[in-house]
């Protein structure tokens, strides 16, 4: 058995269709979190919240279709992915400026998500 074959993730386009699962699944928790906000914090109303709670909801439709198996690896993963998606979606949604470590912190967490889902794996 090659080594392509006992790890999938090495394949170029499963990583990629990982990936862009991992930022479908920001889009809709983080967008979900802060439509729920903006409808509760801000006054916005109700149709911001079910708005919010459509998002939330297909997050975690997203997140069964990442190609590895393991739920814990997963959203273990997904955390990092999450922290700095966070980040990001401040920065556009209400201008919010990350400070040094702030961005340090995100790129940390990036690199675990790379350790945790792409790292070579025997068996």
């Amino acid at each position: 058995m090659t080594q392509r074959e006992r790890h999938p993730a090495s394949i170029p386009g499963v990583v990629l269709r990982s990936i862009l699962l991992f930022l479908a699944a920001a889009i809709c928790e983080i967008g979900g979190a802060w439509l729920i906000w903006q409808g509760i914090r801000e006054h916005r109303g109700w149709l911001w919240i079910g708005g919010g709670l459509l998002a939330l909801g297909l997050y975690g439709f997203v997140a069964t279709l990442q190609p590895d198996a393991h739920f814990g690896r997963i959203l273990a993963a997904y955390g990092g992915v999450f922290v700095a998606g966070s980040l990001a979606w401040g920065m556009v949604a209400d201008g919010y400026r990350p400070d040094r470590y702030d961005v340090i912190g995100a790129l940390l967490c990036l690199a675990g998500v790379a350790v945790i889902m792409y790292a070579p794996r025997t068996g």
